[in-house]
């Protein structure tokens, strides 16, 4: 029997998000019906629901850094049981054939993942040819694609984890972060403040870097030991060849010609920001050092878990601003106005009725 579902959802590119409601499908036998309690508010879902990209379809209900407890299970699923405390991330399925799928990196999957929402919904239900994400009261996924929350982990901020903790987790652990390693994190926001905190953890001597110092503070607080302004010159040349990585955390156009300079020999730039322009960059540093830019883009199911744990152990969260629903337009503008310290995550059970 469908599940009737409250939510927020954008019905178009020029409207703010408005109360909605929806079914979704009662779980077959793999899947896992959640009661959402929170949900994380990531930069790209201001994205999606503005089509940005020109390819949103409406009404769409953003949320892809979810945080609940099981209400039902289906009749194969054997990890988890109702009352769990559990997330979901940016994907809801995938092939589970390709190379990548079998590699447990399913975010690479060749024939696309299925997001959380904004998908093409493989097992459909009612109203639900496409996906819909965590701003609502209920979701429905398969279990491949639900993750356990450890109980250390309070449930509001462990939801940006599933995103942010994730998106900058994967790039540390595939370039062998590690004590004695030395990276610099530019941008302080949502994704980069975890990428402090990871890399800190991990052992590793973490410099920020960004357009001012108003930050610095909260950078320390969070394990940074170094701050460098990057419009300051002298301080650039300072850190030349300094870095064995940079996570570079910024969504918007900027330069990073002359951050290639900051890199070691072998060191690597890594890209996370969803950036739609070109970034000219120039190759003699580049091959005078053998250096490297690269992307990566989130984390597999099993690196998600891996990530989660991990945050437990060491006592990771993310800083969060708790807001009620009707509050997401209001988040919206002040994220684009980077007003927010660093994650706005909204508390669903504040849904009115």
């Amino acid at each position: 029997m469908p599940i009737a579902t409250r939510a927020f959802a954008a019905t178009a590119a020029d409207k703010p998000l408005t109360p909605y409601s929806f079914d979704r499908r009662d779980p077959g036998p793999d899947d896992v019906l959640i009661d959402v309690k929170y949900c994380g508010v990531c930069h790209s879902d201001l994205h999606a629901a503005r089509s940005e990209s020109g390819r949103s379809t409406y009404p769409l209900v953003p949320g892809h850094e979810i945080a609940g407890l099981v209400k039902a299970v289906g009749a194969n699923v054997t990890r988890f049981k109702e009352g769990d405390r559990v997330g979901v991330g940016c994907m809801v399925d995938s092939c589970r054939e390709c190379a990548s799928c079998q590699e447990g990196v399913e975010q690479y999957c060749v024939p696309g993942f299925t997001g959380t929402y904004g998908g093409k919904d493989k097992k459909g239900g009612t109203n639900e040819t496409i996906t819909q994400g965590g701003y609502s009261d209920h979701i429905t996924v398969d279990q491949h694609f639900v993750l356990s929350i450890p109980d250390s982990l309070a449930l509001d901020v462990a939801a940006p984890l599933l995103c942010a903790g994730i998106t900058t987790y994967s790039p540390l652990k595939e370039w062998g972060v590690g004590p004695g390693s030395k990276v610099a994190v530019i941008g302080l926001g949502g994704l980069g403040h975890m990428a402090v905190k990871l890399a800190a953890a991990m052992g590793a001597e973490v410099t920020v870097l960004s357009t001012s110092d108003r930050k610095k503070a909260d950078a320390e607080r969070m394990g940074a030991k170094h701050f460098l302004i990057n419009s300051d010159k002298d301080a650039m040349k300072a850190a030349a060849e300094k870095f064995d990585l940079i996570i570079n955390t910024v969504s918007a156009t900027h330069e990073i010609a002359s951050h290639v300079q900051l890199l070691a020999r072998d060191g690597a730039m890594i890209m996370l920001g969803l950036t739609t322009e070109g970034l000219p960059v120039f190759a003699l540093p580049l091959l005078w050092r053998r250096r490297r830019i690269a992307g990566s883009l989130i984390g597999g199911i099993k690196e998600t878990q891996e990530m989660l744990d991990f945050c437990a152990e060491h006592g990771i969260a993310c800083d969060i601003e708790t807001i009620a629903p009707d509050q997401i337009n209001d988040a919206y503008e002040r994220m684009l106005k980077s007003d927010v310290r660093y994650r706005f995550v909204i508390d669903m059970e504040k849904l009115a009725a």
